[in-house]
């Protein structure tokens, strides 16, 4: 399976603050805010990544990942030259899919939590497999801000609503997905919306009446950021502090997944902690070694 990251849109709702910079470069505590949509795909063994930005922010990704080959990754880059909705990294990624399964993430996403890895890996599976959709709800105080699931009486999802103006349910779809082969002919079939968006919540819609959806919902013990917000933001910040010092192991550390999922040998580990100069960065990897 391959990975796609979304990282473009404006970030209009943490002006000025993404004034000159991509939204998904801002820190998260102690590291980019993209490091977390990638390290999950990487704890689930995805290597080939496509990273989807505007134009102006390619440049800072490739800056920060190269190709990726230092991390056992293969990076790849596309422009998007208007934020036209999160179903356009579908179309955008149509020759980096080619005819494969593929997982995408929003770049300002976070992911934690117990069998959360789990749930992705064993999610991979049964789209592979099945060749169905596997899409990732969570229960929010807030649903009528999100694509919302409407279940029927046996407990099965029926249709995704996107922001609806009554309560629906309150289980809200995540931006994390995962497609099986055919998506390229999916993403053929929609229309940009109301609000002149491709949506992807049409394309999850198109696999619930065809009856191949995969739909796991993350309990309480699983984590879900949508970091969109200042308050957002903060809040995850917040959070990863409190997780990392108390349990004295890092969130979404991408050197330390590589090492340990064995994308790269110990001597490339080591070559990796000797190109970083003295910090708390540093000086985690290499007690990794220790």
């Amino acid at each position: 399976m391959k990975g796609i990251i979304l990282a473009g849109g404006t970030g209009s709702r943490l002006n000025p603050i993404t004034q000159s910079i991509s939204k998904q470069l801002l820190p998260v505590y102690n590291k980019p805010m993209i490091y977390y949509p990638l390290s999950l795909l990487m704890l689930a063994g995805i290597k080939d990544i496509l990273i989807i930005s505007s134009e102006e922010h390619l440049p800072l990704y490739k800056k920060l990942f190269n190709d990726g080959e230092y991390l056992g990754l293969n990076i790849n880059y596309q422009k998007q030259k208007y934020p036209n909705g999160i179903a356009e990294a579908l179309i955008i990624g149509k020759k980096f899919i080619n005819n494969d399964d593929v997982s995408l993430i929003l770049g300002d996403n976070i992911f934690f939590g117990s069998k959360v890895k789990e749930t992705l890996i064993n999610s991979i599976k049964i789209t592979k497999e099945k060749q169905v959709a596997s899409l990732f709800g969570k229960f929010v105080n807030n649903p009528l801000s999100y694509g919302v699931a409407k279940f029927n009486h046996n407990h099965k999802i029926i249709k995704i609503i996107e922001k609806p103006k009554s309560f629906i349910s309150n289980i809200a779809l995540t931006g994390l997905y995962c497609f099986p082969k055919d998506i390229n002919s999916k993403v053929k079939l929609i229309k940009p919306s109301k609000r002149n968006e491709l949506e992807i919540t049409d394309i999850n819609n198109l696999y619930i009446r065809e009856n191949r959806i995969n739909f796991e919902i993350f309990d309480r013990g699983q984590v879900w950021f949508d970091m969109g917000t200042p308050d957002n933001l903060v809040d995850a910040s917040l959070f990863v502090q409190s997780i990392e010092k108390r349990q004295n192991q890092m969130i979404g550390c991408l050197e330390e997944i590589a090492f340990k999922n064995k994308f790269i040998s110990r001597k490339d580990f080591i070559k990796l902690i000797n190109n970083f100069k003295n910090n708390f960065y540093k000086s985690y990897l290499e007690n990794l070694i220790k």
